[in-house]
């Protein structure tokens, strides 16, 4: 009766052998990515530099970015980063930086070209920040690309830098005395809206600017862009109040979602047909006053799908 079972176990060592020797090991990477380009170095305040670079590529994929000050590491950053703030350094002094990328398997790439910046000399205390930029505009370059444009704002020293926000997150960075910003990496047929912010030596930011929308060009072959335009938000006491233009669908649009800070928050449904022209939504708010809302609204489209997103707006509880 055992017969059977040991020549059992010798088929079934056999065949496990068998497959270990016919699997193919992976080949082990050892190409590194390519150097990170166009790296630029701003100096913020007297003991910051914001440091920015385009992605590198890889055979297989970049997994982080390292920069290094003076050839010493300062920050590990992930993939998705592309730009970081060096804090703690010395003020009125030049500094050197480079940015290195990696991947999965520990291959680092040789060093970008050095970039240099001087931090600012410290000053007496600031607590003034400088004016909002003026007249922002937007216009778009292809569908993956823009360039703004503004007005200087003024400051009782001077302005250091112009940080530019989309839906509240800083996306670039421009020194003082730059008054346009050229953005890359947008998706075509998506709506933004964008916001600068002046900085001055002291790290005070202005205001934001008055927002900016773009719908980027679709991709060829893709269907139009069904997002709301001209997106509003307006606190009032206690309340919010939205208003918008509902997009063209050949149909009344009867239902559209609300999202705040990225969350869905309700559903805007007309019960009857909706009104013609621009609509209008107040809800309560109960959040202590300062505290900032992103908004974005979608619309149900006539064959019940939703439709894309609007531009946000930023609005602050009085």
């Amino acid at each position: 009766m055992q017969r059977p079972l040991a020549a059992s176990l010798l088929t079934a060592l056999t065949l496990a052998l068998t497959a270990c020797s016919g699997a193919a090991a992976a080949p082990e990477d050892t190409r590194a990515p390519t150097a990170p380009t166009g790296v630029t170095a701003t100096a913020g305040s007297a003991s910051t530099v914001h440091v920015m670079w385009s992605a590198a590529t890889d055979d297989r994929a970049v997994t982080g970015y390292s920069v290094y000050r003076e050839d010493h590491k300062v920050k590990d950053l992930p993939a998705t980063t592309l730009m970081t703030d060096v804090i703690g350094l010395t003020p009125a002094t030049r500094h050197r930086f480079t940015v290195r990328a990696r991947d999965a398997a520990g291959n680092v790439s040789p060093a970008s070209a050095t970039v240099t910046a001087t931090t600012l000399p410290t000053t007496t205390e600031d607590r003034t920040p400088p004016t909002a930029p003026a007249a922002l505009r937007v216009t778009a370059d292809g569908g993956r690309a823009a360039t703004l444009r503004w007005t200087p704002a003024r400051d009782d020293a001077r302005v250091t830098a112009y940080d530019v926000y989309q839906a509240d997150t800083r996306v670039h960075t421009v020194p003082g005395t730059a008054t346009t910003a050229h953005l890359t990496g947008l998706r075509p047929g998506t709506a933004y809206a964008f916001t600068v912010r002046a900085r001055d030596a002291a790290e005070n930011s202005s205001p934001d600017s008055n927002p900016a929308d773009l719908t980027t060009a679709p991709a060829p072959g893709a269907p139009p862009n069904t997002a709301p335009s001209d997106l509003t938000a307006t606190a009032g006491q206690g309340e919010i109040t939205v208003t918008w233009t509902p997009p063209k669908t050949g149909a009344p649009v009867t239902h559209h979602e609300l999202h705040l800070n990225g969350r869905f928050a309700t559903t805007i449904v007309w019960g009857t047909t909706p009104p013609p022209g621009r609509a209008t939504y107040t809800f309560p708010v109960q959040d202590p006053p300062g505290t900032r809302y992103t908004l974005t609204l979608r619309a149900r489209l006539p064959d019940g799908t939703w439709g894309d997103f609007s531009a946000p707006r930023t609005v602050v509880v009085r």
